[in-house]
């Protein structure tokens, strides 16, 4: 284990997982909705998605290739730490995933989700996967929950650079259209709630700040924070606008063109590749609207680095030691250990390691 990283003696990369062959489709469709009652016929319209592509997520893909940057820059930085991962939807199931790391002697893992911002489904969905995957498991490591990391300069960075190159594709005074995936509107007011946020609704504000950011750095005024990938029941409310309601709006308005920035995003996962590369490039040409995408992060160096930064920094708080947080200008770091009823389960109440509430409370 090296000191940089003590207690830890390993650093473990949560993510949501995708199928990988056209047979995987239906069953991680299942996984990933169950409880709700949705009809397998409905399921296999959405899978549709995925076939177009082959019936196959790039999420997997981008995950392996993340773990490999991040064990070579851990390496490189004298950080001799293993890096596991395990998904919540597909293999490599997380409790698999923790059942390795236990024969293999893990004792305690710090862990980066794949998701940046505070809310039931990227925050507390992910802290109850991480009791579900050490609940009955003898000597299981105990698991730290890194913290939200959308203000961090290393992520902001990758999408300063990235919109930069998008604005040299569309024409000037382009508007710039943030976007990241709409939830139910009940789960976005409860999201964050705690010290910092008193009355919740983080989720929508830790995008403004990073969108504002970015906006910011690439000399633009002007911007938008729009969504995508809406699901459920239509009588639920959820975030809007919709990218696609968005962009008729800036048509008829007649805005020269747009840069959609996923910056809810970590990775060029189906809801960037379907939905802004594929349904909203669609809606743009009807239009005849100029439309350009930023990249995500992906395994950008500067991501990669903060996933270091990240790791040493809650190392030395966990020794005690003073450390300085990186974040934006304006903003202050985020927790390391989830308050009190932060980010509620809608449906029921379930354990949930890293927080303050429940099991798992430091």
């Amino acid at each position: 284990m090296s000191y940089l990283a003590d207690p830890y003696d390993a650093l473990l990369l949560v993510s949501f997982g995708g199928p990988e062959q056209p047979g995987d489709v239906v069953p991680f469709l299942e996984n990933v909705t169950r409880g709700r009652g949705i009809p397998r016929e409905r399921l296999a319209q959405v899978g549709e998605h995925y076939h177009r592509f082959g019936g196959r997520s790039p999420i997997n893909d981008q995950c392996r290739a993340l773990v490999a940057a991040v064990e070579a820059d851990l390496a490189t930085h004298g950080i001799e730490i293993p890096v596991y991962w395990g998904n919540r939807n597909w293999h490599p199931y997380l409790r698999q995933t923790v059942q390795q790391m236990t024969a293999d002697g893990v004792t305690r893992a710090a862990c980066l989700v794949t998701s940046a911002y505070a809310s039931y489904s990227g925050c507390r969905q992910y802290r109850e996967n991480l009791y579900d995957s050490v609940d009955g498991i003898a000597g299981a490591p105990r698991l730290d929950r890194l913290r939200h990391y959308g203000n961090h300069p290393g992520f902001v960075a990758a999408f300063v650079d990235a919109t930069l190159k998008a604005l040299t594709e569309v024409p000037a005074e382009s508007r710039l259209v943030f976007v990241t995936h709409s939830i139910p509107e009940a789960m976005a007011a409860g999201s964050g709630r705690g010290d910092a946020y008193p009355d919740g609704h983080a989720y929508e504000r830790q995008h403004r700040v990073v969108a504002d950011a970015v906006a910011r750095a690439v000399g633009h005024d002007g911007w938008d924070l729009v969504y995508c990938s809406r699901s459920g029941a239509p009588q639920v409310p959820w975030l809007e606008p919709d990218v696609n309601d968005h962009l008729e709006a800036l048509a008829a308005a007649g805005v020269p063109g747009v840069v959609l920035v996923p910056v809810g995003f970590v990775s060029d996962h189906m809801e960037v590749i379907h939905d802004l590369d594929t349904e909203a490039a669609a809606t743009a040409a009807r239009l005849g609207l100029p439309l350009a995408r930023a990249a995500t992060p992906g395994t950008d160096q500067r991501l990669v680095a903060m996933v270091r930064d990240l790791l040493t920094e809650r190392a030395a708080v966990e020794r005690g030691e003073p450390v300085g947080r990186a974040a934006v200008q304006g903003s202050q770091p985020l927790w390391d250990v989830c308050p009190a009823d932060c980010c509620p389960n809608p449906r029921s109440d379930r354990p949930a390691l890293c927080g303050r509430d429940r099991v798992g409370s430091p």
